[in-house]
């Protein structure tokens, strides 16, 4: 099979640059709002699709109100997950407006959007009915707990979701109460699985020129997440103990006491066991038969954890990670958000960006978690300004200035 890229042009500071990414060429008309849907509709972004971000006129997705923080008024929240975006404001109960939505699909080759399950479907804009008018789309529907089955119209949040996996109880210390992760990792997780799906699906389409519908739920992403807490259930009937910052199956791998705080030290197999012992000046443990395993480690967990805390709770967090860097043994401080950006390594791997906006001056953003030696990743857009291109847009639809005009005054637009 052969790949075309499509080149295609962006604006950084008034500069019209030419490029090409992995999804240059791709259209996605974007009807999700919050967390889950407008994640995976950046990813898509971050990768070079023309994504156009559908808002209500006037009030636009939820998380432009939602604070504080707010950056001269403007959600700090509505700005991490919405940049590489277009935005155009449409009333889709609107005859005018749907009939500019079905201009979009008619040039679209994805279609993504995150309300309750039933919902597009009475708004006439659903898949079956997008697919009779462009055979070849991909239509992803991301919600809390699936598009059928008993519990598709509970209303789901991510705290709601995370709790229902099962990640809740297997997060947290054993005499303490059930944990909320501490990003919305049910949003996350599903909008980056739904990102899978669509790029997934769109390589089926290249093979074989079919669409299809992808329907992925916060519920199915965690789960997929539970792995081996899931593999634990099926080996042993047991449901898994929440274990701090202990791992359950591999000792020592958690969180210690330093002098100044804590390091987290992760000794993943008995020659790493062996290097630390060293290191730490705990010859002593290698001749101890209960930790000449990893499961006599595991059974005796208390014990060997006292041991280690009477050294690392002697030295800083610095000292110790130096003494184990230097004997090959994963460790690592507990940074701060401030102290993760501050770090040399996440600033090499470009993982803090700066973008001008037309509003904001410059606005900070998270890089991206993946670097492509010929279609390197930039951020072209800043997530853009309430309906900011709904004339560019319409513009390119075939839409007059008079016709626009005309929405508007009726609130279609």
């Amino acid at each position: 099979m052969s790949v075309a890229f499509v080149v295609v042009f962006g604006w950084v500071g008034g500069e019209r640059i030419m490029e090409r990414l992995p999804l240059s060429g791709v259209r996605v008309v974007d009807l999700t709002r919050v967390m889950a849907g407008p994640y995976c509709t950046m990813l898509l972004g971050d990768l070079g699709a023309d994504v156009i971000k559908i808002e209500r006129p006037g009030t636009g997705d939820d998380t432009r109100a939602w604070g504080p923080p707010f950056i001269d008024g403007v959600s700090a929240y509505y700005l991490s997950v919405n940049r590489n975006k277009r935005s155009i404001t449409l009333d889709l109960k609107h005859p005018a407006g749907q009939e500019v939505f079905w201009r979009l699909v008619d040039r679209a080759d994805v279609v993504v959007e995150n309300f309750s399950p039933g919902t597009v479907d009475r708004l006439g804009i659903g898949y079956q009915a997008v697919r009779g008018r462009r055979p070849q789309i991909i239509y992803c529907s991301i919600s809390g707990f699936g598009q059928t089955g008993p519990g598709k119209d509970r209303t789901a949040y991510d705290l709601i979701v995370q709790g229902m996996s099962g990640l809740m109880s297997v997060t947290g210390f054993p005499e303490g109460e059930p944990v909320r992760f501490g990003v919305p990792i049910a949003d996350i997780g599903a909008g980056m699985f739904a990102a899978l799906a669509i790029v997934a699906a769109l390589y089926h389409r290249a093979q074989t020129g079919e669409g299809q519908y992808i329907d992925t739920s916060m519920l199915g992403g965690q789960v997929a997440l539970l792995t081996y807490q899931a593999g634990i259930y099926f080996a042993t009937g047991e449901a898994p103990k929440r274990t701090g910052n202990a791992h359950p199956i591999v000792a020592p791998y958690q969180t210690f006491r330093s002098a100044d705080g804590h390091v987290n030290i992760a000794a993943g197999n008995d020659a790493i066991f062996t290097r630390m012992c060293r290191a730490l000046g705990l010859d002593d443990l290698l001749e101890d038969e209960r930790f000449a395993t990893n499961a006599g480690r595991i059974t005796n967990l208390p014990e060997l954890v006292e041991r280690i805390e009477s050294v690392t709770s002697t030295l800083t967090t610095a000292e110790i990670v130096h003494r184990l860097d230097a004997a090959q043994v994963p460790c690592g401080p507990i940074y701060t958000v401030p102290e993760v950006f501050a770090d040399p390594q996440v600033q090499h791997l470009e993982l803090h960006q700066r973008i001008p906006h037309p509003t904001l001056g410059m606005v900070d953003q998270t890089g991206f978690p993946w670097r492509f030696s010929q279609t390197p990743a930039r951020i072209r857009r800043y997530p853009p300004l309430l309906g900011e291109h709904t004339e560019e847009v319409l513009g390119e639809l075939g839409y007059t200035s008079d016709e626009i005009t005309a929405m508007r005054q009726q609130g279609a637009v």
